[in-house]
């Protein structure tokens, strides 16, 4: 199956949807059709060997269209450069034609219909150019609705009124496609945070600025203070706080240093930098996060089917409607012929759902944006959506709640010995071991050093490892030993005070170690995974709003009771496989409905699969966590799960005002139109009008304030 994009600088609303649907109706092989409103771009997957019968049905549609290319540049502002001066005058004419009209003085009738007509020629070209169009492909849309309430106002004589018609119409759509543009100004902007150009080091060592699609992978780029980083990459020379809010959303800016990684957009604040390229452009995180928000908010999201299914309906039978009362009302009542004609007219201006059919897309989008700019990577309208059914969090443990990687926490000398030297000896047994535990220790002489300690590593010889109990061997000519509870015991070291010790550190859910040499122990070291700082706090958040939280980890049950404890997580289990984890999911769904599962590692991607919605933690950078996941917290903040669920509840309330909005105000105006109290020109006010109000509406959600403790 092959995929042909469109660029369609004319299409905002459904009604130009509904013309390309049915202009490629008559064209076979196609086996999907996409519109991505916000972006004005027509996706199509189809069988053909060649695009060229898609190009011309579009053609038939009577809208423009450009194929795009991968790289190709596509001007989001195409077809919204409003002309205000010709609006301005063909506003000025029908006024003119108003006031002419009313004067009622002998004749002018001709006067009236001269300005009426240069009106309408000024300003409805267009609506008179897609209404015959939509008339072209049987269409039911907006600009069809409204050429025959035009030509039929013109017929029955209300020239003036037609003329107003035509104005505002055409005025209300330059307006709300000026709005529509502050959503694709979000993506937009996201995608203007790269530079288009690199300061990148020559085969001879000198500095040349390069525009960023010319550079290739390995090459070293500098970022001066101030400036952005143009690619993502890899620090190789120098130390520097680089503002990563764009990507991560994090408040502060994260120091950087040779080996730490960096990403294109973010803004480097301090010292120089020189960045060795691992992304090239288009393929950088930042391009990653665009076009997965692109793939999002095209797809629709669960309201917008229910709306989109709804409009099917419901204006074909309001069109109906308005033709049984252009019939029907002379044979009934009193009202003439030409008033009933007017009022079906008035039916026809408000029977089109633009309103109802917006409200959805721009809200979803605008939710997404939001979204975006917090680090928060939502991967479809239907995911932030389902956010706000959640009623329990499942979380992994290490790496999610914790840091993931184990401190000493507790060093409890046994014989007197300073807790520098037992960090020194213990470090310098386990300095060549891989194992977390030992990495601990030497990472807490480290540790002590930066914080003014000068003693270093000592001399060791004859160092063996015992696997699956620690190592032994020879400090500055001494034997000692360094390994859990089991090789403390084979070494008959364990003293009652060793054993109360071991058990109080463990009971706290931490891994114990016994440092001792060939005649006493010396020391218990307590070892753990800490607590993420803002995991206490997300848990709170969550907690606030009537979400229940549960550990699903594969650690054993007495450190999951300990985090457990400390954080206030409702319900623990421990000792989980992968596939065990997806079995709690689909446990706690049955029990509690809606559920969202945050994990950090592949371990957890069956849970993640399973769950309602699936957060990966600390997504930036990655593809798979950005590929798999619903939803993708760029940073290792958990706070960002209550932010999103705040988000989600927030969009849901927008979308119910939208089309409580939509409906609400069209029923009043049915009302209006059955009594004779609605004029056209009040019908277009109130079908253009309630389509920029929920525009407005929506947008409001690009200033959400994500909630905080406290």
């Amino acid at each position: 199956m092959t995929t042909t994009r469109y660029f369609v600088p004319q299409m905002d609303c459904s009604a130009e949807e509904q013309l390309l649907r049915n202009s490629l109706k008559a064209v076979s092989g196609i086996e999907q059709l996409e519109f991505d409103l916000i972006g004005r771009q027509l996706t199509i997957h189809h069988s053909l060997s060649d695009p060229d019968p898609l190009s011309r049905a579009i053609a038939q549609s009577g809208l423009s269209a450009s194929l795009v290319t991968d790289g190709t540049p596509v001007d989001g502002d195409a077809g919204h450069r409003p002309a205000w001066r010709l609006s301005a005058a063909s506003g000025a004419l029908a006024l003119a034609a108003e006031l002419v009209g009313w004067s009622q003085r002998p004749g002018v009738d001709g006067l009236v219909i001269a300005l009426a007509a240069a009106s309408m020629a000024l300003g409805g070209r267009a609506t008179l150019r897609k209404g015959l169009a939509a008339l072209r492909t049987r269409t039911l849309n907006i600009n069809l609705l409204m050429t025959i309430a035009v030509a039929g106002a013109i017929l029955i004589g209300h020239w003036p009124e037609a003329a107003m018609v035509t104005f505002l119409f055409g005025l209300a759509e330059t307006i709300e496609g000026a709005a529509m543009d502050r959503a694709r100004n979000a993506i937009r902007a996201l995608m203007a945070l790269a530079p288009d150009v690199a300061t990148v080091r020559g085969d001879d060592g000198e500095w040349r600025t390069v525009p960023t699609h010319d550079v290739a992978l390995s090459t070293v780029v500098r970022v001066l203070p101030g400036e952005r980083v143009p690619l993502d990459g890899e620090v190789v020379a120098g130390h520097s706080a680089v503002n990563q809010a764009p990507i991560t959303g994090e408040s502060l800016p994260v120091d950087k240093a040779p080996g730490d990684a960096v990403f294109a957009g973010t803004i480097n604040e301090q010292g120089p930098l020189e960045i060795r390229v691992t992304a090239a452009a288009g393929m950088t995180t930042l391009d990653r996060i665009a076009r997965a928000i692109q793939t999002a908010q095209a797809q629709r999201a669960p309201t917008q089917r229910f709306v989109d299914r709804f409009a099917q309906v419901y204006t074909p039978a309001v069109v109906a409607l308005a033709a049984v009362l252009a019939v029907a009302t002379p044979l009934v009542t009193a009202v003439t012929w030409s008033e009933s004609v007017y009022r079906a007219l008035v039916l026809l201006v408000i029977a089109c759902p633009c309103a109802l059919v917006l409200s959805t897309p721009v809200t979803v989008v605008s939710g997404l944006a939001a979204a975006a700019r917090r680090g928060i990577l939502v991967k479809g309208g239907v995911h932030l959506e389902e956010g706000r059914r959640l009623r329990l969090a499942a979380m992994d443990k290490t790496g999610t709640l914790t840091m993931g990687e184990p401190v000493v926490t507790d060093v409890v000398a046994l014989n007197g010995m300073a807790r520098r030297d037992v960090l020194r000896i213990g470090a310098s047994l386990n300095v060549h071991s891989t194992h977390p535990v030992a990495r601990a220790v030497v990472a807490a002489l480290q540790a002590e050093k930066d914080g003014g300690a000068s003693d270093g590593l000592l001399e060791a010889v004859g160092v063996r490892a015992l696997p699956g109990r620690g190592v032994t061997g020879n400090v500055a000519g001494r034997p000692y030993f360094i390994g859990n509870h089991r090789l403390a015991e084979e070494l008959a070291v364990c003293s009652p005070q060793v054993e109360d010790t071991l058990a109080r550190i463990e009971r706290e859910g931490k891994t114990t170690v016994v440092l001792g040499s060939d005649r006493e122990p010396i020391a218990v070291l307590g070892v753990a995974d800490t607590l993420r700082p803002t995991s206490l706090e997300a848990i709170g958040l969550l907690h606030a709003q009537g979400v229940r939280t549960a550990m699903l980890t594969g650690d054993n049950e007495v450190t999951a009771q300990a985090i457990a404890q400390q954080l206030g997580i409702d319900d623990v289990r421990a000792n989980l496989l992968p596939d065990d984890k997806q079995a709690a999911v689909a446990e706690l769904q049955a029990a509690h409905g809606a559920v969202g599962m945050v994990g950090d590692g592949v371990n957890d991607a069956p849970a993640l699969a399973r769950a309602t919605v699936g957060f990966a933690m600390g997504a930036a950078g990655t593809d798979t966590a950005i590929e798999t996941a619903d939803v993708a917290f760029m940073d290792d903040d958990l706070r960002k799960l209550p932010e999103f669920l705040a988000l989600s509840r927030r969009t849901a309330q927008i979308l119910a005002q939208n089309i409580a909005l939509s409906i609400g105000i069209k029923a009043a105006f049915f009302v209006l139109t059955l009594i004779g109290s609605a004029t056209l020109w009040m019908a277009v006010f109130a079908d253009m009008g309630t389509s920029l109000l929920v525009v407005m509406n929506g947008l409001r959600l690009l200033r959400f304030a994500a909630p905080r403790a406290g």
